[in-house]
Parts: structure tokens; sequence; C-alpha cells
């Protein structure tokens, strides 16, 4: 199993999409393939979360891809696992689950299900954190599942349990400005992730986060777009984030759905998938017009690149 790197939260860590097969089991020699790839092209870590299909995959795939992604990852990089659920207990057997597996660090948004209170939704969180002696990434995934978290909920929990242990992934609009409230609010001791898919990473990192949870079909072009922002080369930076931002704003008009779909298009259209398989049902697919205009997008990135 996996150890936990020591070392703080940080960097680039791409949310993995789940590869199935055709009869939709976990196709796991697809998955330790792509989280090879990510740490072959700069990744810090691997992150399984929304778009790796959680909410869809139902209790025994989830354990099965935590246990398969913590084994592949070992002590490379940092292995974030979502432990998101519908009750307290089931989030709390995820998290320790998780921990169990040497995983570096939990991440949950709030249930989904149920309108909760900013003290119900604190309570979720502290039970969590709790459980389990690991980091807890809250996540407002609002943007396209949930609700929206109080700016209050972020700052009790940073009071008690402090940033070593809750960082924070907002996803709320506006992403930026919210940003810079939890920032100044917490007096600049808030760790903070980016989880925009990279179409708001430039503003982001202006404002001080400590990492980023792209998708992995973009992957060497947000590795090269950090490492401009870290060295402030401001004519690469804008090179490299345009044509992100446009692919990521095709993916945003779909949704959930729209990231999953045209994720899985680019990484088969990389070789590293064999297949664009989702686990049904999905809202939207990809039309062969969005398609084109993403083919010519991805190309204009790898030209950069």
């Amino acid at each position: 199993m996996s150890s936990p790197m020591h070392e703080p939260l940080h960097g680039v860590l791409p949310v993995l999409q789940t590869p199935f097969t055709d009869e939709g089991a976990i196709d796991v020699p697809t998955l330790q393939a792509e989280i090879d790839w990510a740490f072959e092209t700069g990744a810090d870590g691997v992150v399984v979360a929304m778009v790796s299909e959680i909410l869809r995959l139902g209790h025994e795939r989830r354990l099965e891809l935590a246990t398969h992604v913590c084994e592949a990852v070992g002590d490379r990089g940092f292995t974030v696992i979502s432990v998101s659920a519908e009750s307290i207990a089931e989030a709390i057997g995820y998290a320790r689950h998780a921990e169990g597996l040497g995983a570096t660090a939990v991440m949950a948004i709030p249930p989904i299900a149920t309108a909760l209170s900013s003290e119900a939704t604190r309570d979720y969180f502290a039970a969590i954190t709790h459980s389990i002696t690991l980091p807890v990434v809250v996540q407002d995934a609002s943007s396209y599942v949930g609700a929206a978290i109080d700016i209050g909920v972020y700052l009790d929990l940073l009071e008690e349990f402090g940033p070593n242990r809750i960082l924070f992934k907002p996803e709320a609009s506006p992403l930026g400005p919210n940003l810079s409230k939890l920032r100044d609010a917490s007096k600049g001791t808030a760790c903070i992730f980016e989880g925009s898919g990279g179409i708001n990473l430039v503003d982001c990192y202006r404002r001080g986060i400590v990492g980023t949870m792209p998708g992995t079909d973009l992957l060497d072009g947000i590795v090269a777009l950090w490492r401009a922002l870290e060295a402030g080369d401001e004519d690469r930076i804008y090179d490299l984030s345009l044509p992100i931002c446009a692919l990521v704003a095709l993916q945003l008009q779909g949704g959930l759905d729209g990231f999953l779909a045209i994720e899985k298009y680019l990484l088969q259209k990389r070789g590293l998938f064999p297949n664009t398989v989702q686990l049904q049902p999905v809202g939207w697919k990809i039309d062969r017009e969005t398609q084109d205009e993403v083919d010519r997008l991805f190309t204009r990135l790898q030209a950069v690149l």
C-alpha cells in the first residue's frame, strides 16, 4: 500500500477519469497507464472525485477504484480520494477506507439529495475530519452539482481543525472573488485549490492558491501553465491558457457530463483510453461539431507545448 507524502498537499493534482470495459467493469490496466502518464507528465499526485464518476459507481466499485489508485500511485506522489456521501456514516466509511489504503488526503462535497443548513453542513465535514487523521479537502462543487457552502462554514472548520487538517476547493461562482474572500477572511491561512478545469487557473493563481485539480485530459497543458505561472512568464501563460480556457468552456456547457464526455474523448484521442465508455444514464453527449472544435483547440494547445 502507498504511504502518504509528508509534505503539505500542493501543486498539480489531476482528477482521474475512470476507464471502463464495454461491460462496465473498471479497466485496471488502463487506469494504471493513466496514472503512470500523469506522473510522467509532471503531476504532483492524483485525485479521485466527481469526474471519476463516483456518483454513479456504487459502493463496491468506489472502494475498488480507491484501492487500485492508491496501489498504483505508491510513493510517487499525493493521492486524494473523494469520500462524499449522502450520509455521515457512509462518508466516514469511505474516509477510513482511504486512510487505511495510505491516501494522502480525502475530499468531500456536501450531500446533494438534502438541502442542508450551514450548521448541518459544518457538522458533516467535522464528523469526517474527526473520524480520520488525514487532511480533508472541503469541496464546493455547486457550479455543477449540489449547493454552495457558506464562507462561515469554511471559517468554523478552519478554526476548529487548523489549516493542516482542513483545505478548500471552492467552485461556487464567482470563483475568483469568492476565493479572495476566503483568503482574506482566514488572514491567508486557508490552503485553497482551484478546480475549474483550468478555465480560472491564471486568475486563481494570482489570488494565492496552493494547487490545482484539473482533468487528466489536458494535463500536459496544465503542468506547463503551472510552471509558467511559477516562473512569471506572462507570454507563455496566455499562449497556454487561452486554448485551455476555450476547451474547458466547451466542457462547461454540458455540466459534469460535458467534462466526462470531452475528457474521455481526448484521453482516447491521446491513445491512453481504448474507448469513451461512461456509466449511464448521462445528460449530455458530444456531437460532431463540438468534437471538431475540440480537435482544433487541442491541436493549437499541442502546438504551443
